[in-house]
Protein backbone atom coordinates (compact mmCIF):
# COMPACT_ATOMS: atom_id res chain seq x y z
CA UNK A 1 0.00 0.00 0.00
CA UNK A 2 1.66 3.36 -0.71
CA UNK A 3 1.35 6.59 1.75
CA UNK A 4 -1.01 8.45 -0.66
CA UNK A 5 -3.16 4.69 0.36
CA UNK A 6 -2.45 5.05 3.51
CA UNK A 7 -3.16 9.12 4.39
CA UNK A 8 -5.47 9.85 1.82
CA UNK A 9 -5.49 13.75 0.37
CA UNK A 10 -1.98 14.30 1.68
CA UNK A 11 0.23 15.53 -1.48
CA UNK A 12 2.85 16.98 1.18
CA UNK A 13 4.11 15.94 4.79
CA UNK A 14 1.09 16.38 6.92
CA UNK A 15 1.80 19.75 8.79
CA UNK A 16 1.26 19.74 12.88
CA UNK A 17 -2.52 20.76 12.19
CA UNK A 18 -2.95 17.51 10.39
CA UNK A 19 -1.14 15.57 12.73
CA UNK A 20 -3.26 17.61 15.83
CA UNK A 21 -6.49 16.79 13.81
CA UNK A 22 -5.11 12.83 13.91
CA UNK A 23 -4.59 12.60 17.24
CA UNK A 24 -7.82 14.36 18.22
CA UNK A 25 -9.42 11.78 16.20
CA UNK A 26 -7.53 9.21 18.18
CA UNK A 27 -8.21 10.28 21.58
CA UNK A 28 -12.04 10.44 20.95
CA UNK A 29 -11.78 6.28 20.04
CA UNK A 30 -10.18 5.89 23.91
CA UNK A 31 -12.74 4.27 25.74
CA UNK A 32 -15.05 6.24 27.63
CA UNK A 33 -14.10 5.01 30.74
CA UNK A 34 -10.75 6.56 30.78
CA UNK A 35 -11.65 9.40 27.78
CA UNK A 36 -12.77 11.75 30.94
CA UNK A 37 -10.20 11.45 32.45
CA UNK A 38 -8.07 12.99 30.05
CA UNK A 39 -10.56 16.17 29.09
CA UNK A 40 -8.06 18.66 30.42
CA UNK A 41 -5.09 16.85 28.68
CA UNK A 42 -3.90 19.11 26.05
CA UNK A 43 -2.24 17.93 22.52
CA UNK A 44 0.76 19.84 21.18
CA UNK A 45 2.64 19.13 18.31
CA UNK A 46 6.65 20.38 17.94
CA UNK A 47 8.73 19.52 15.27
CA UNK A 48 11.89 17.68 17.75
CA UNK A 49 12.33 17.62 21.06
CA UNK A 50 14.94 19.66 22.15
CA UNK A 51 18.17 19.34 23.94
CA UNK A 52 17.18 19.93 27.30
CA UNK A 53 14.34 16.49 26.65
CA UNK A 54 16.82 14.42 24.94
CA UNK A 55 19.43 15.28 28.28
CA UNK A 56 16.50 14.35 30.76
CA UNK A 57 15.54 11.09 28.82
CA UNK A 58 19.43 10.63 28.29
CA UNK A 59 18.06 9.95 24.84
CA UNK A 60 21.43 10.78 21.57
CA UNK A 61 18.92 11.52 18.66
CA UNK A 62 15.76 13.63 18.75
CA UNK A 63 14.60 10.98 15.41
CA UNK A 64 13.68 7.99 18.68
CA UNK A 65 11.66 9.85 20.29
CA UNK A 66 7.98 10.35 19.00
CA UNK A 67 5.93 11.64 21.77
CA UNK A 68 6.27 12.73 25.80
CA UNK A 69 3.90 13.03 28.57
CA UNK A 70 4.31 15.68 30.41
CA UNK A 71 2.66 16.30 33.91
CA UNK A 72 1.77 14.26 37.06
CA UNK A 73 0.35 10.86 35.99
CA UNK A 74 -3.05 10.61 38.22
CA UNK A 75 -1.82 7.68 40.46
CA UNK A 76 0.93 10.01 41.94
CA UNK A 77 -1.67 12.75 43.01
CA UNK A 78 -2.39 14.72 45.75
CA UNK A 79 -5.15 16.74 47.42
CA UNK A 80 -2.49 18.30 48.96
CA UNK A 81 -0.56 19.44 45.68
CA UNK A 82 0.56 22.89 44.93
CA UNK A 83 -0.50 24.22 41.29
CA UNK A 84 1.07 22.83 38.70
CA UNK A 85 1.46 22.98 34.77
CA UNK A 86 -1.35 21.61 33.19
CA UNK A 87 -0.71 18.16 31.59
CA UNK A 88 0.53 17.83 28.22
CA UNK A 89 1.19 15.16 25.64
CA UNK A 90 3.92 16.40 23.07
CA UNK A 91 3.92 14.47 19.58
CA UNK A 92 7.10 15.04 17.24
CA UNK A 93 6.19 15.22 13.91
CA UNK A 94 9.39 14.69 12.43
CA UNK A 95 10.20 11.78 13.93
CA UNK A 96 6.85 10.41 13.62
CA UNK A 97 6.59 10.88 9.87
CA UNK A 98 10.06 9.45 9.42
CA UNK A 99 8.64 6.28 11.29
CA UNK A 100 5.76 6.40 8.96
CA UNK A 101 7.77 6.48 6.12
CA UNK A 102 10.23 3.65 7.33
CA UNK A 103 7.59 1.43 8.28
CA UNK A 104 4.57 2.18 5.28
CA UNK A 105 2.19 1.63 8.92
CA UNK A 106 -1.50 3.80 8.56
CA UNK A 107 -0.65 7.14 9.84
CA UNK A 108 -3.79 7.70 11.79
CA UNK A 109 -2.69 4.43 13.51
CA UNK A 110 1.31 4.76 14.16
CA UNK A 111 -0.04 8.54 15.33
CA UNK A 112 -3.05 6.59 17.45
CA UNK A 113 -0.21 4.37 19.26
CA UNK A 114 1.79 6.82 20.02
CA UNK A 115 -0.97 9.25 21.59
CA UNK A 116 -2.26 5.75 23.46
CA UNK A 117 0.99 5.14 24.72
CA UNK A 118 1.52 8.91 26.00
CA UNK A 119 -1.85 8.92 27.58
CA UNK A 120 -1.05 5.57 29.55
CA UNK A 121 1.89 7.37 30.95
CA UNK A 122 -0.92 9.40 32.24
CA UNK A 123 -3.00 7.05 33.83
CA UNK A 124 0.54 5.27 35.28
CA UNK A 125 0.01 2.60 33.17
CA UNK A 126 1.98 -0.92 33.18
CA UNK A 127 3.31 -2.14 29.54
CA UNK A 128 0.80 -4.89 30.00
CA UNK A 129 -1.97 -2.23 31.02
CA UNK A 130 -1.06 -0.75 27.76
CA UNK A 131 -0.98 -3.23 25.40
CA UNK A 132 -4.38 -4.30 26.90
CA UNK A 133 -5.53 -0.63 25.77
CA UNK A 134 -4.73 -1.48 22.49
CA UNK A 135 -5.68 -4.24 22.09
CA UNK A 136 -9.22 -2.66 23.18
CA UNK A 137 -8.87 0.03 20.63
CA UNK A 138 -8.13 -2.20 17.80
Amino acid sequence: MTQAEQAPGFTTPPDAGHIVALAERALAAIPARLRRHVAGVGIHVEELPDDETLDELELESAWELTGLYRGTPLHQRSVDDIARMPDLILLYRQPILLEWIETGVDLYDLVRNVLVHEVAHHFGFSDAEIEALEREMD
